[in-house]
């Protein structure tokens, strides 16, 4: 980093400005910026939309998009309009959500605020898209117990994003089920109910008049002839059948997660020494630790040289050897596929590891079928362990990214 740089990063971070940041914004209209959110879509391809076409807002840009209209600036095109239609869909898909543990924060300074409220509310839980474990969560939801209401329950807005609902004792469990969701869960659950001759509403499960459940979840599954579903399962897919079958998967629990894997040292992008890393995971309580920092052709990550791999790998046996058998340090690496679906190492280096990542971090444009042929070719290498950065944020990021999911999950099954 350049002194002129460094220097408005200085301006900036004190004053929160700077004379070429404010000269920009006269030249460029607010509406421009939000293009800059579209995911592989640089400045200067913005400023050149912008300048040449009179673009001046997203809905805009997705109009021109859509008209064909960005082929006759010269270095743009068809392959540009796509990915910019395809970014806008991924902004939108993401609007008013945020990540889990976001909600999770939100959520828990809700609960202790309510708790300190002095409204004498009981078994605060939250509900929604949250209690179903969906990565990404839109209502931000909470169930509360009062000791009484003139309804079976009440639902109220606090802002625009926090629902509190409100029940008695009588009311919470079929409170929290509907509140939890998701409606395609709560339908079908509904037709279950009628099946039986029963009324599936707020007032819980009832025969005629009369409430057969409601006070709890597991009384309303029990009445319907079904298991408790958990919440993660309640996606109205196939949970229904399943459980009248006998067949509902166990969930995963954070009590059944022995160690980490896939984590980056200071060695190569990460910001901690594997001493403190290794340490802090034995510290809560898990069994082992696995190092997997980048290879030497991630140039872009800090990757390790042979150099520091051989001296990695001596830190590694010292700890296990100071560790004896209460905690174990495993040597990994995450190696990069390239073009043709090998990985970014030698065999005989490969096999100095305990496990291998295999991950593509590169040429993200190649057609399905490629693309497919280079995963399972990369999956076949006997050295790999992991497959990683398949999808998530990379496939977020670069929305020309296109594998066959399918075909490549059954090549990682062999």
């Amino acid at each position: 980093m350049g002194e002129a740089i460094a220097d408005i990063i200085q301006k900036l971070h004190r004053t929160g400005t700077h004379p070429a940041l404010e000269a920009m914004r006269k030249d460029i209209p607010e509406g421009v910026l939000p293009m800059l959110s579209i995911p592989g879509l640089r400045p200067d391809k913005v400023l050149k939309v912008h300048r040449e076409l009179g673009v001046a807002s997203l809905d805009e840009l997705e109009q021109a998009a859509r008209q064909d209209r960005l082929r006759a600036i010269k270095g743009l095109g068809p392959a540009l309009q796509r990915k910019i239609l395809q970014g806008i869909e991924i902004c939108r898909q993401g609007q008013g959500q945020r990540h889990l543990h976001r909600a999770a924060e939100l959520l828990q300074a809700a609960e202790e605020n309510l708790r300190n409220s002095h409204l004498g509310l009981k078994r605060i839980t939250p509900a929604g898209d949250f209690r179903r474990g969906c990565e990404l969560v839109r209502d931000l939801s909470l169930v509360a117990e009062t000791p009484r209401l003139r309804r079976p329950s009440e639902a109220l807005k606090t802002g625009a994003q926090l629902t509190v609902h409100l029940a008695d004792p009588r009311h919470y469990g079929i409170t929290l089920l509907r509140a939890t969701g998701s409606q395609a869960h709560l339908d079908a659950l509904q037709k279950r109910a009628a099946e039986k001759a029963l009324v599936f509403d707020e007032e819980g499960l009832r025969r005629g008049r009369r409430v057969v459940a409601g006070a709890n979840e597991e009384q309303i599954y029990a009445a319907l002839g079904l298991p408790f579903i958990e919440p993660e399962l309640r996606e109205g897919r196939d949970e229904i059948d399943r459980a009248l079958e006998g067949r509902l998967p166990r969930l995963v629990k954070d009590k059944d997660i022995r160690g980490i894997l896939h984590a980056h040292t200071d060695l190569s992008d990460g910001v901690d020494t594997l001493d403190d890393m290794a340490e802090a995971v034995r510290q809560r309580g898990y069994s082992y630790f696995g190092v997997a920092d980048h290879w030497q052709s991630a140039h872009y990550a800090g990757g390790l040289s042979l150099k520091e791999i051989a001296q990695q790998h001596a830190s590694i046996e010292r700890l296990n050897r100071d560790y004896g058998s209460s905690f174990r340090v495993f040597q990994g690496i995450e190696s990069d596929i390239l073009r043709d679906g090998s990985l970014d190492y030698p065999d005989d280096i490969l096999e100095r590891f305990d496990f291998v990542i295999a991950s593509v971090h590169s040429l993200f444009r190649l057609d399905r079928k490629s693309q497919t042929e280079r995963i399972i070719r990369a999956v076949s290498n006997p050295h790999t362990t992991i497959l990683g950065h398949m999808t998530g944020r990379h496939l977020l990021r670069r929305p020309g990214y296109d594998i066959d999911i399918e075909e490549s999950l059954r090549a990682c099954a062999k």
